[in-house]
């Protein structure tokens, strides 16, 4: 198992980080680099689940009076929420797919900072295609070990995280139908996420290699910029009669 691992994808990102780190000669800039290649990679996933959010967002009032209508009746009110999410073409589950995606790339970049970069020996699994660079140095900008955890870092990877969160319900449509709550299944996953996130990311981010923290970074950063275009075409779009 761990041999099929190894080959499907801890070499191909360790190949694919040696060769741009041949390209620009600094780690740090070189992991930013593979965060942007993997994103666009993943991008059809995550696009998809920013218009899950979007959508469950503009679905939430539909909810909350089907909720109203069938209260008590908990086998009818699970039956007209799957076919309402069939009829609106939305499943609740695609909004988690890129994190399930994303976390086999992850684990590997893990495993990358944690042995690979830390030992000359990792270079003897680059395909012959690949120039061996004979060391690779850890340091951003010769300074910054990427090995290293750092909590500064960590701390605004936090943030970073808050505000990707924050978006999500700052965009969420106001619910008006008569007796209903905003508590919403939805609602009270996207309040958990807004900080459950940001905190779970600083504390494993202050123990974790800080290359590895960069690429959750820059991740996010991209995350939010899909989020903020996406929110804003479909919010320019004219309502319909």
């Amino acid at each position: 198992m761990g041999t099929i691992w190894s080959t499907i994808f801890y070499q191909p990102l360790f190949n694919l980080l040696v060769f741009i780190y041949n390209l620009v000669g600094d780690m740090g800039v070189a992991i930013i680099l593979l965060t942007l290649i993997l994103k666009g990679i993943l991008y059809p996933f995550s696009q998809k689940s920013v218009k899950a959010q979007k959508a469950l967002q503009q679905l939430q009032p539909k909810i909350e009076a089907l909720k109203v209508k069938f209260k008590g009746q908990k086998d009818v009110m699970a039956k007209e929420l799957m076919a309402l999410y069939q009829q609106e073409k939305i499943s609740p589950l695609s909004s988690c797919l890129p994190l399930l995606v994303q976390l086999p790339f992850l684990i590997a970049l893990y495993q990358v900072f944690r042995s690979g970069l830390g030992s000359s020996d990792s270079l003897s699994i680059l395909y012959p295609f690949i120039n061996n660079p004979g060391q690779l140095s850890h340091f951003f900008f010769g300074f910054w070990d990427l090995l290293k955890p750092n909590w500064p870092l960590a701390v605004v990877t936090g943030l970073a995280q808050y505000w990707q969160s924050k978006m999500l319900i700052t965009t969420k449509p106001a619910v008006t139908t008569p007796g209903s709550k905003d508590e919403g299944m939805a609602s009270m996953m996207n309040k958990q996420m807004l900080y459950m996130m940001p905190v779970i990311t600083v504390v494993f981010g202050v123990t974790l290699p800080s290359g590895l923290i960069i690429y959750w970074l820059v991740n996010i950063l991209f995350t939010i910029g899909q989020q903020y275009l996406a929110f804003r075409k479909h919010d320019s779009k004219p309502a319909l009669p």
